[in-house]
């Protein structure tokens, strides 16, 4: 019985253009959301596959003109450096590619076999950390006083921090989506209690309460706001899963980090969720404090 009055009630609150418009609303605004939400994932994923695969990662260049000298102190700071603790591999780059770089620039003399070229070791190393790091300098600089150390992850500095911004616009984005999502439902419940004055005048006479009335706005708030969100992220997830397979295309270290895993596509499937508890709870504080002030 009361649940049957209750249907009768919200029949006659029942706003068609309104609901219609609240809804595509939400669509966008969760739409937008769930773009947001993916770039900061991806970015993030970005950042700590950068911060995984470079940290522990160096490159010792060796300038020697002296071909002899040069591939003397190669073979010893070889030896040495597989002799450190926390050295997980070491391993000359072969000259060949090193003249394949070049190439470009100095066409074929840059395959010349007289003219110099540097030596070039890549290191790994079991981690980044600075003490490790001034252990492999002080080993390569003892047997070659000219050669450089170079860390990766310096070489890519800007881009993390690039990627770091990113990761902090996407966050402010959804923040701000939030944000509006609130004020809007909140206009939306403003808007229908004008409406209805008359009839929630009525209300009140036949008995309803203010609980009551307050809990049939934010039932039918949202249940637009799930409607609208599932359709906004329906698109969303769509777009999404387009420019991962674009994405994936390009082949790149960095952007195969920026991949998507299972828990971030759950992460954007509950978006609407999260929109339709955080509408129901504006549409329950905003109603309630009109119906306190106004009727």
């Amino acid at each position: 019985m009361a649940r049957s009055r209750g249907r009768r009630i919200a029949a006659m609150l029942d706003q068609r253009r309104a609901t219609r418009a609240m809804v595509w609303i939400m669509a966008i605004m969760v739409f937008l959301t769930v773009l947001a939400v993916a770039l900061g994932l991806a970015t993030t994923r970005a950042t700590q596959t950068l911060d995984r695969d470079l940290a522990g990662r160096l490159t010792v260049q060796i300038v020697e003109g002296n071909a002899t000298r040069r591939d003397d102190q190669v073979a010893r700071i070889l030896t040495s450096l597989r002799r450190v603790p926390g050295v997980e591999a070491v391993s000359e780059v072969d000259r060949a590619d090193l003249a394949e770089l070049v190439r470009p620039w100095l066409g074929d003399a840059g395959l010349d076999p007289d003219l110099p070229m540097p030596a070039m070791i890549d290191v790994d190393l079991t981690d980044g950390a600075e003490a490790r790091v001034a252990a492999i300098e002080l080993v390569v600089r003892g047997i070659a006083p000219g050669a450089r150390v170079d860390r990766h992850v310096a070489w890519l500095a800007p881009v993390r921090d690039f990627l770091a911004l990113l990761t902090l616009l996407a966050g402010g984005v959804v923040v701000l989506m939030l944000i509006a999502t609130g004020a809007v439902v909140l206009l939306s419940a403003k808007s229908g209690l004008d409406t209805h004055r008359d009839t929630i005048d009525v209300l009140h006479m036949l008995g309803s309460t203010d609980p009551q009335l307050s809990r049939l706005f934010q039932r039918r708030i949202g249940a637009d706001t799930l409607l609208g969100g599932a359709i906004g992220a329906t698109a969303g997830i769509a777009v999404v899963a387009l420019l991962q397979v674009q994405v994936a295309a390009l082949g790149s270290g960095v952007t195969q980090g920026a991949n998507l895993a299972t828990a971030d596509w759950i992460v954007l499937a509950a978006i609407p969720v999260g929109f339709a508890v955080i509408a129901m709870l504006a549409a329950r504080v905003g109603v309630s404090g009109q119906l306190r002030k106004t009727l």
